[in-house]
């Protein structure tokens, strides 16, 4: 569990920004959810013998000895609050974001407490449906800069009938090959077979080159929707791999399940996965209802914007030096006017006192684009000094009911406001 300090804290606000304007602009609205529900709300959604549920939720009894969990994931609470609130009586559209937490081994790209952006659909069965969430999460890609760096895997899971027939041919085949796969297979082989298919063991991938294949169990359709995805996936222009071993690693997908993923960050080259969760509604009491949705680990989305050196910065636009304790309280109203009438100006004040040059070596850390000074002559006159920290442009003394001027020409200049 990390801080997120000052310094990296730009770099999340332009990608939570950027979210929320392209979620907006999809018609998405936010739902806030606890950090804490019952244990048992996902062991039952992301299934008992997924490696969450068994090895890695944060989990503990309350006062009344009922077993509470830190969430290990989203898109269990947004479904139990659709299902309390009634809230699926027509399509929805929702998204929301904050920390999660797993008991994993941490590693780069991988923290006990890391934060998602989850975003979830409800109430359309179609393959549009999904078209909209892959083509909403390239949109934010580009917005970032890193659609180049990222690859859309995508896969058809079919029905639960479908992964039934499937499994106890995968299982049959798997078991007379026990002894080939690596331990941790060894034990899905009796929880969670399918699990084995997305095996980073490189003994195991060789056994299930000669597996029996998913697609060759998917009813008509199961196949027929996953075609029509792909032609809209065509037709906007968005590429992609079907990896015939994607099955995501929670009991609730079925149908198309994908995945964004890059080569920039090693192992942990998952950045976003979601797909299809038609009966997961119906699972927690609700009516049944067709849902899909995606997640987004921030903390990989951070380091892969890192690895391609994308940097941002919020440096102020000003920064007041005051001479003196008088002329402190001379700026004090001026500035906080200055806040009220131009809200997207960053205006910081110097605190704390000190000379002159301590205050400028304050304001160019800052990153400040103009010093506002005002000494004794600047309020015996009521007048500002302006002085530049970063433009090539000549330090000037103005009456203070001229800085409002100057500061929307500065706006335009710097902003196009």
């Amino acid at each position: 569990m990390v801080d997120i300090l000052p310094e990296q804290t730009p770099l999340w606000q332009s990608m939570e920004s950027a979210a929320t304007e392209i979620l907006s602009g999809y018609g998405y609205e936010e739902i806030r959810l606890p950090i804490i529900e019952t244990t048992h709300l996902f062991a039952r959604s992301i299934g008992e013998v997924t490696d969450i549920v068994e090895k890695e939720m944060y989990s503990f009894a309350d006062r009344n000895d009922e077993s509470m969990t830190l969430r290990p994931e989203g898109t269990a609470g947004c479904v139990r609050a659709v299902v309390q609130h009634n809230l699926a009586q027509t399509p929805q559209r929702f998204w929301y974001a904050g920390p999660m937490f797993r008991y994993e081994r941490p590693q780069k790209g991988r923290q006990r407490q890391f934060h998602q952006l989850g975003v979830e659909s409800f109430g359309v069965a179609t393959p549009d449906q999904d078209a909209e969430l892959i083509a909403l999460s390239r949109q934010l890609w580009r917005r970032l800069g890193i659609d180049d760096a990222l690859t859309l895997e995508i896969n058809n899971i079919g029905s639960a009938p479908d992964r039934a027939r499937y499994r106890e041919a995968l299982v049959s085949y798997l078991s007379t090959c026990r002894e080939q796969l690596d331990p941790d297979s060894q034990r899905r082989l009796d929880t969670n077979p399918l699990r084995i298919l997305d095996s980073k063991n490189a003994e195991t991938q060789k056994v299930l080159d000669a597996a029996p294949v998913l697609k060759d169990y998917l009813d008509a359709e199961s196949r027929s929707e996953f075609d029509r995805l792909l032609t809209y996936l065509e037709e906007l222009r968005i590429p992609y791999r079907v990896n015939p071993r994607l099955v995501r690693g929670l009991d609730y997908y079925n149908k198309c399940v994908f995945e964004w993923t890059t080569e920039h960050l090693g192992a942990q080259g998952t950045v976003c996965g979601g797909g299809r969760y038609d009966g997961l509604v119906a699972t927690f009491g609700g009516r049944d209802t067709p849902a899909a949705g995606f997640a987004i680990g921030l903390e990989r989305l951070i380091l892969l914007m890192q690895a391609l050196d994308i940097k941002v910065s919020s440096p102020a636009d000003l920064y007041v030096v005051t001479a003196d304790e008088a002329a402190f309280r001379h700026a004090l109203s001026r500035v906080d006017w200055l806040r009220d009438q131009f809200p997207e100006l960053d205006v910081v004040q110097h605190l704390g006192g000190g000379s002159f040059k301590s205050q400028f070596k304050r304001a160019d850390k800052s990153g400040a684009a103009w010093a506002l000074v005002y000494g004794e002559a600047e309020v015996a006159a009521n007048k500002v000094t302006l002085k530049p920290l970063r433009a090539d442009a000549e330090q000037r003394t103005i009456d203070d009911s001229d800085l409002p001027a100057f500061l929307t020409d500065y706006l335009v200049e710097a902003y196009g406001a």
